[in-house]
């Protein structure tokens, strides 16, 4: 077996169907673990991207390389065909794989993407990410956490503590390289595409966010037609930590239908 290009949460059953989990920008692949836990009899594969947790962190940081690591991992772990399931700038990177290698991918799910945003936009978010992030202990890191995640539950913000906060360079910080953050964004400023057909389509916008416009998912819809399910969720953008059980219910429905 090759080596994997990244590192792999594996959870669920070795002998299920495989899931592909594709993490947003600053995470990694035990964000996942709500769903994962909720979804057992799956195969999950949740990476961590390229510049994030304990995947290498030299770039390239282009939707390219993030689909050919993605599809690297499924290739490493024997994998011909499996479900994809992306968040945030995930969901930009499932997007683009399915459309390099829609054989490679039985279905498609896509948790509030962030695909077409806009680039004054992002250039604006991109130049404040530039700055340093850092903290002088676990309490303070885990403070700004929960603030930036007011709608998360208290113990998956202490999870994310204890997956993700390292002490480095003399302050605490999360696990992931800046400057893969801040080319993220600019790759999140690509024109918008859409998935082709060919299979099922699960794309749940979170209401609460504004990640996913209306005129992505008409596109989405002329392309796809009966395809394709929506299933805006009243959530934030971290909806599948926000609302754990109720997204994992739609996907269980949705990959294991």
């Amino acid at each position: 077996m090759p080596d994997s290009p990244l590192h792999v949460h594996l959870a669920g059953d070795p002998a299920g169907a495989p899931v592909l989990a594709l993490h947003g920008v600053t995470g990694h692949g035990l964000r996942f673990r709500p769903v994962t836990e909720a979804l057992p009899a799956l195969r999950w594969l949740g990476v961590d991207l390229r510049g994030h947790g304990r995947s290498p962190w030299a770039p390239p940081w282009n939707l390219e390389q993030h689909v050919a690591d993605a599809l690297g991992v499924l290739d490493a772990h024997g994998v011909e065909r499996a479900a994809v399931v992306g968040h945030s700038f995930g969901g930009a990177i499932a997007t683009h794989l399915v459309r390099t290698a829609p054989e490679c991918v039985t279905k498609l799910v896509l948790l509030d993407p962030a695909i077409g945003l806009d680039p004054q936009d992002m250039l604006e978010t991109a130049e404040e990410s530039r700055g340093d992030e850092s903290y002088p202990d676990r309490e303070a890191a885990r403070a700004a956490k929960a603030e930036s995640w007011a709608g998360v539950p208290a113990a998956l913000v202490d999870a994310e503590v204890e997956a993700h906060l390292e002490e480095r360079d003399g302050a605490w910080r999360w696990r992931y390289s800046r400057a893969a953050l801040v080319a993220a964004w600019g790759e999140m400023a690509r024109e918008a595409v859409v998935p082709p057909a060919g299979r099922p389509t699960l794309i749940m916008p979170a209401t609460g966010a504004d990640f996913v416009s209306e005129k992505w998912l008409e596109a989405c819809r002329t392309e796809l037609g009966e395809q394709l399910t929506v299933i805006p969720v009243d959530t934030g953008h971290m909806l599948y930590l926000e609302r754990s059980a109720e997204v994992a219910g739609h996907l269980r429905g949705f990959l294991e239908g």
